[in-house]
């Protein structure tokens, strides 16, 4: 018992150390990334608060990755299966691939969305436009934590 009377302590200093670390660290973050003439800097809750966000994005798709992965795997085994099948069901199961490399595609390209604004944001360069250069916004990159390119280079890039 009284091992785990000392453990809790320990872990519950294990733990404000690395909120403590958090908190340095959001600070470092929050003196180095540029804003907007209009906007006030970026606080330390809200650092916080975008890592967190891209966090949970990044174990979002990790999951979904992985369904769409493991769905694709089965249908391709399955695929073997297929004959005697006539053209409705080959044509419906190479749909259902499609579907599926589809899902797989944008759940990776997505994940690396996130992992990328997750690096800039500990490097200090987040919230710049890859494009121009000028500061994306905090409003934008609190709507999508994940947005690369300020409004005008992405109206730009969406029309072409």
């Amino acid at each position: 018992m009284t091992t785990s009377s000392t453990a809790g302590p320990r872990a519950t200093t294990k733990k404000a150390a690395g909120t403590t670390t958090n908190r340095t660290s959001a600070r470092k973050i929050a003196e180095q990334l540029r804003v907007k003439d209009d906007e006030s800097p970026w606080s330390e809750d809200e650092i916080s608060e975008v890592r967190e966000v891209l966090l949970e994005e990044i174990e979002q798709h990790r999951v979904e990755l992985k369904l769409a992965e493991d769905e694709l795997d089965d249908l391709l085994r399955a695929s073997g299966d297929g004959s005697g099948d006539d053209q409705a069901d080959a044509g419906a199961k190479t749909a259902e691939r499609e579907h599926e490399i589809s899902v797989a595609a944008n759940a990776r390209a997505s994940l690396r969305q996130a992992e990328h604004a997750l690096e800039q944001l500990e490097a200090g360069t987040y919230g710049i436009c890859e494009n121009c250069g000028n500061p994306i916004g905090k409003l934008r990159l609190q709507a999508r934590p994940r947005a690369t390119l300020c409004m005008t280079c992405q109206e730009k890039q969406d029309r072409h």
